[in-house]
C-alpha cells in the first residue's frame, strides 16, 4: 500500500474533528430542545457505532459529512490530483462502504436508522430533529445549494 505524503494543501486537515462536529451539536442542540433524551457515539454492534443513539425509541443517528460521506447535492465534483490523488479517491470509497455496512448492522440489530446529511442540518436543525424523531432521513435536494449553506469541503484536499 501507498503512503500518504504530506502535502501543504492537506496540512488543515490534522486537526479535523471525527465526533462533536459543528452538525452534530446542532442537531443533538435541537433533539434535546425538542425533549429527546439520547447517548453518544454508544456501539450497538460490532462495527457500528451510531453519532447519536435514541434508545428508547431504537433509532440510530448517522450525521453524515457532506464532503467525507459524498452528499448528492455538495460532494466533490472534480477529480482529485497531485502525488495522494488514489489515495483519497480509496478513502472516499472506503467511507461509503463503511456507511452502507453500518446501516445494515444496525438494521439486523433491529435499529431505525436515520442517516441526516450536514447541510440538511445546518439548513433547518429543527426539522431535522423532528424527522429524527419521526425515524425519517431527510435527502438532500437541489433547493439547498452551495450557496446557501457553507461547504465543509471548502479548502479540502486537492
Amino acid at each position: 500500500m501507498r503512503q500518504w505524503q504530506s502535502t501543504d494543501q492537506g496540512r488543515h486537515l490534522r486537526g479535523r474533528r471525527k465526533v462533536n462536529t459543528e452538525p452534530e451539536l446542532m442537531l443533538r442542540r435541537a433533539l434535546h430542545a425538542a425533549g429527546a433524551r439520547f447517548r453518544l457515539h454508544r456501539q450497538i454492534a460490532f462495527g457500528c457505532t451510531p453519532d447519536i443513539v435514541l434508545p428508547s425509541r431504537r433509532i440510530a443517528v448517522f450525521v453524515d459529512g457532506d464532503y467525507w460521506h459524498s452528499c448528492p447535492v455538495h460532494r466533490r465534483k472534480t477529480p482529485f490530483t497531485g502525488p495522494n490523488a488514489a489515495l483519497w479517491e480509496a478513502k472516499f470509497q472506503r467511507n461509503q462502504e463503511r456507511d452502507t455496512r453500518s446501516t445494515e448492522l444496525a438494521h439486523a440489530a433491529g435499529w431505525t436508522v436515520v442517516r441526516i446529511w450536514e447541510c440538511v442540518i445546518r439548513a433547518d436543525p429543527q426539522t431535522a430533529a423532528a424527522a429524527v424523531l419521526q425515524g425519517r432521513t431527510i435527502e438532500p435536494t437541489a433547493i439547498i445549494s452551495d450557496t446557501e449553506i457553507p461547504a465543509t469541503g471548502e479548502g479540502m484536499p486537492s
